[in-house]
């Protein structure tokens, strides 16, 4: 297998790409959406996420194999974040 490097300039935009995602998420936190404050903040959130799976982590040149794992841990992310939506759409636990 052969390993892909990426140039300083590479890393450096994509720190400097998720410094703005920061910023952007600060702000955003001090504005109300409604109901649309959580989409904005997954919007930003995975967007953080994809930017580090795919440099820092170096998916983005992977084998087929790395893309799957990748893909099935991202996938059980949502399962379990979709499994977290139904827990808290309950109501209160009793015995809490």
């Amino acid at each position: 297998m052969e390993h892909h490097v990426l140039s300083v300039k590479t890393y450096a935009s994509v720190y400097a790409a998720l410094l703005v995602l920061l910023v952007l998420t600060v702000v955003a936190a001090n504005f109300n959406f409604g109901t649309f404050n959580i989409v904005v903040a997954l919007i930003i959130g995975v967007t953080k996420a994809v930017l580090v799976i795919l440099y820092f982590m170096g998916v983005k040149f992977g084998t087929r194999l790395i893309w799957l794992w990748a893909s099935i841990g991202f996938v059980w992310f949502v399962l379990l974040f979709l499994t977290l939506g139904d827990y808290i759409t309950r109501g209160s636990v009793i015995g809490w």
